[in-house]
């Protein structure tokens, strides 16, 4: 299917590979990745919304970045750059990054100032709290967008990456009524297309 979706005009194709990503993640098979998972989608995002000027705590921040190494590659010196931020500057700095939303760059510029916050752990952070506008930056998914080029973890790739997502989820939203498309739920699905890493291994 990898490969297949991102061309498909097929809807029911479209939302039934959006449907099968909580059983991809549980194929991983990776300790603790589907409880993760399931923080990262179903409770950051409220925890996010009800703050009066939204931010990030240090703790949630370390969850979040071992969400994504789980998801792909365990990077275990990065994680201790995160643990090792102070806890203020993490809740100001995203609290400004959040802040700068819709700018579609700022928010990604102020997050990667915090030690062992590139731009996919950036892009994770605001996906949580804006998925219409950040998609969470995974190289499985970039893989299968045609055009991008070789995958580059850098602030501009991204923001290719993240605008194609966009547009890919108004075209669904525009053909696959009354399901409203966000850019992180076409990430979503075309991850579940590819697999994740249990289907590439390295």
């Amino acid at each position: 299917m990898a490969g297949d979706l991102w061309a498909s005009a097929d809807c029911a194709a479209w939302q039934s590979t959006l449907d099968s990503y909580p059983a991809v993640i549980a194929a991983q098979d990776v300790n603790g990745l589907e409880e993760l998972d399931r923080w990262y989608r179903e409770e950051l995002p409220v925890l996010l919304a009800g703050r009066k000027r939204p931010y990030i705590s240090r703790d949630e921040l370390v969850r979040v970045t071992s969400w994504k190494m789980k998801r792909g590659v365990w990077r275990e010196r990065n994680r201790q750059l995160v643990l090792g931020n102070d806890p203020l500057l993490v809740e100001v700095m995203s609290t400004d990054a959040f802040g700068a939303m819709p700018d579609p760059r700022r928010p990604v510029a102020i997050l990667v100032a915090l030690a062992g916050v590139g731009p996919a752990t950036a892009s994770a952070v605001l996906a949580a709290y804006r998925p219409d506008l950040f998609p969470f930056f995974d190289d499985l998914v970039a893989a299968q967008i045609p055009g991008l080029g070789p995958v580059s973890f850098t602030a501009a790739f991204y923001a290719r990456y993240a605008e194609r997502l966009r547009e890919k989820a108004a075209q669904l939203t525009g053909d696959c009524a009354p399901t409203a498309w966000t850019a992180q739920m076409v990430s979503q699905a075309l991850w579940a297309a590819s697999g994740g890493k249990a289907a590439h291994p390295s």
